[in-house]
């Protein structure tokens, strides 16, 4: 493991032990530098992260304070999440409209009859191609939907559109990069990525969007409350 992340795994570590009494803020960023004998170019690298992911605030001229609401709840952060929204910009590939199959039917709640987008669009991080995205949205909902917005933030969009945005629906596949995948992404057949699909809900309950992701440059870290119903769950059976 990287020394920077190192720093920031331990740090992270170091906010949930934490007495629930004491101070609500980290070592100065010269003391960090000396406990962990990095340089405080690595220090600052690691606590911009922080900063990022939503863990910590500094104020100058008074310290790294921690943020409450990540030591009271459950901190998921990624790759794509922790950048700042001008770091990053979409491409769009392809954009059309078509019948559900049956399992979309079922996913978005419609009949036949009706119609889904289906568009295709490169995700840039710095300057960087790094993800292929394959989403579908019913187009009864979003009738306005177009490549410009494609090009911006999805859930913004829905947002926009008076909806309330409740969970997202994650699972996780190692895979190899195919070859037409290789040429849109600018890397060479085969090389390793994650696919991630996702499905996003409503606070209806209805689902907005569901997409088909690969990341080629992917990582993921989850920081959960241990859940003690589900090993005794798993033991038992």
């Amino acid at each position: 493991m990287r020394k920077k992340e190192f720093v920031i795994q331990d740090l992270l570590s170091r906010i949930y032990r934490l007495p629930d009494d004491g101070p609500r803020r980290l070592p100065p960023e010269r003391q960090l530098a000396l406990e962990y004998c990095v340089s405080r170019f690595t220090i600052r690298q690691a606590l911009e992260k922080l900063v990022n992911i939503g863990a910590v605030r500094i104020v100058q001229g008074s310290g790294i304070w921690v943020n409450e609401s990540v030591r009271n709840n459950p901190l998921v952060y990624n790759s794509i999440t922790e950048k700042h929204f001008n770091r990053m910009r979409y491409r769009l590939i392809s954009l059309h409209k078509r019948r559900p199959d049956s399992d979309e039917q079922q996913i978005f709640t419609i009949n036949d009859a009706a119609f889904i987008w289906e568009f295709c669009r490169l995700r840039y991080v710095d300057g960087t191609a790094v993800q292929i995205e394959i989403s579908r949205m019913p187009a009864a909902a979003f009738d306005d939907l177009s490549g410009k917005i494609i090009e911006q933030s999805i859930q913004q969009y829905v947002l926009s559109k008076g909806y309330q945005i409740s969970h997202l629906l994650t699972s996780y596949r190692a895979t190899v990069v195919t070859r037409e995948q290789a040429a849109l992404l600018g890397c060479k057949k085969g090389s390793p990525a994650m696919q991630i699909i996702n499905r996003g809900f409503l606070h209806d309950g209805q689902v907005y969007e569901i997409s088909d992701i690969i990341d080629i440059d992917y990582s993921c870290t989850y920081l959960i409350p241990h859940n003690r119903d589900n090993l005794q769950f798993r033991q038992q059976h």
